[in-house]
């Protein structure tokens, strides 16, 4: 018998929130381009982190506690929103970042379960 998958409950969206920055629709998210984009390990953990530990809404970059350059951590964000895994708001200078839960567990179920269910391999 297998565990019943954790339900992921996207927050309410923030009153007055900025629209989000451009995004594949739902009927465009594509499984190659999702899974690419969560094949560096960087990327599934920021992921994982915005799943299990993110109690607002969205989440700026400083959130995340990675010792990374900045042009470095915007190619990974970046990445992750254009293969539509995340959804970022521009709050003045800062971008804040957000699982698309429902639009991935409509359009590829039980997927954010394996990527809750991940544990990163130990350092060599």
């Amino acid at each position: 018998m297998t565990a019943a998958a954790p339900a992921f409950e996207p927050p309410p969206p923030r009153p007055g929130a900025p629209e989000p920055l451009a995004e594949p629709g739902v009927a465009e998210l594509r499984l190659e381009q999702v899974l690419g984009a969560l094949a560096d390990p960087l990327r599934l953990a920021i992921v994982r982190k915005l799943l299990l530990e993110s109690e607002e809404y969205d989440q700026p970059c400083g959130w995340f506690g990675i010792d990374r350059p900045k042009s470095s951590l915007t190619h990974h964000f970046k990445v992750l929103r254009e293969a539509g895994v995340t959804r970022q708001r521009q709050y003045g200078l800062e971008r804040r970042s957000q699982v698309r839960v429902a639009d991935l567990e409509l359009r590829f179920p039980g997927l954010l379960a394996l990527i809750a269910d991940w544990e990163p391999a130990e350092p060599r």
